[in-house]
């Protein structure tokens, strides 16, 4: 039996959102010395939990909002969880937002073996995939160009090809594949595939369902924080994609009905 490489036991996360409405950073300030700030309880997932076999994909669908983000921050341990259990084994790569662990003013060549630094890659280590690196990414012309100057495809290409060549254990996707053209996209889905048959366990986040059909195995579908369903991705999709549809169906019925009233 495969062992677990991901496990979300019940998980909650609770955020504080400020109920006061200053309008400056000294504002706030003040109405923290004088004790004056009030917060909102947001509970951003509630009783989540899943689990996956090692070489198992999950893709996570959902509106914006409704918690994907969150449950991947938590799972690459950039937050800890305010009640609930998170359990991973081995390496983690996370790719969750366009251009992080990137510094801006530094070249691509440079932000490779930084991006390696942060997850604990030594210098020899990244070297060695260095020229895999920029040549998945197709970034030979660009290697020593400062990546300020590169675009949100460029930027999308770098950090998918870094965080898929370093042999981790795990590999974490947020909407990578939504930047960038089909020809590149389709590279990315071959890599993920063999990635999977080499042992990664990979979570995915798009609101294309037919990539997360096509990519995993299985899917989790989050409304508000909560699990709607979990289980086969196909079926899950559809149950999702029906929804969408209808909930679109309705907001138009209510627009129009608005539109005949005015």
């Amino acid at each position: 039996m495969a062992e677990t490489s991901v496990k979300v036991d019940n998980v909650y996360m609770m955020f504080n959102l400020s109920k006061n409405k200053q309008t400056s950073l000294k504002e706030y300030v003040i109405d923290m010395v004088k004790g004056n700030l009030f917060f909102d309880e947001f509970w951003a997932l509630e009783n989540v939990s899943f689990e996956l076999k090692r070489g198992e994909s999950m893709g996570l669908v959902g509106v914006n909002g409704s918690g994907k983000s969150t449950l991947l921050r938590l799972i690459a341990g950039i937050m800890e969880p305010t009640y609930g259990t998170i359990y991973t084994k081995g390496t983690i790569a996370p790719l969750i937002a366009l251009g992080g662990g990137f510094e801006p003013t530094l070249s691509a060549r440079e932000n490779v073996y930084l991006n390696g630094a942060m997850h604990g890659h030594s210098t020899e280590f990244m070297r060695k995939r260095f020229d895999d690196i920029i040549s998945f990414a197709e970034l030979e012309e660009f290697v020593d160009v400062p990546i300020k100057n590169f675009s949100s495809g460029m930027l999308a290409r770098l950090g998918f090809s870094i965080a898929t060549s370093v042999h981790a254990d795990i590999v974490i996707a947020d909407e990578v594949l939504s930047v960038g053209d089909a020809r590149f996209r389709k590279k990315c889905e071959t890599r993920i595939a063999n990635l999977l048959k080499e042992g990664t366990t990979v979570l995915y986040v798009s609101h294309n369902v037919n990539s997360v059909v096509k990519m995993c195995k299985k899917a989790l579908w989050l409304e508000k924080g909560r699990v709607i369903q979990n289980g086969n991705a196909r079926d899950v999709c559809i149950a999702y994609k029906r929804y969408i549809e209808e909930q679109t169906r309705l907001a138009k019925e209510s627009q129009k009905i608005k539109n005949e009233k005015a």
